[in-house]
């Protein structure tokens, strides 16, 4: 199995360390998104923040979506385009 990268393993790493705080009540999901997921998905090299300018349709990943999802409108945190396939995080 291949090695994580390094950005992946530190990311753990301080999650292990500071476990406590982040289960904690005050621990809101923006700041998981901003300090681990954000990161975790930019260590694997998606382009989280657009950084190459695309356009909507052409995005790596799509903030606060709008996806149908039983005949409800729901807004996942984030979705993510895989070749042409879109994966939501509710």
């Amino acid at each position: 199995m291949a090695e994580p990268p390094l950005q992946v393993k530190e990311l753990v790493e301080r999650f292990e360390k500071n476990v406590e705080a982040y289960q904690s009540q005050t621990y809101n999901e923006a700041q998981v998104r901003l300090e681990f997921i954000n990161p975790f998905f930019e260590a694997l090299g998606w382009d989280v923040a657009n950084k190459q300018g695309y356009a909507e349709a052409y995005k790596d990943v799509i903030h606060e979506d709008a996806i149908k999802v039983g005949g409800a409108t729901k807004a996942p945190a984030f979705t993510i385009l895989l070749k042409q396939i879109a994966v939501s995080f509710v």
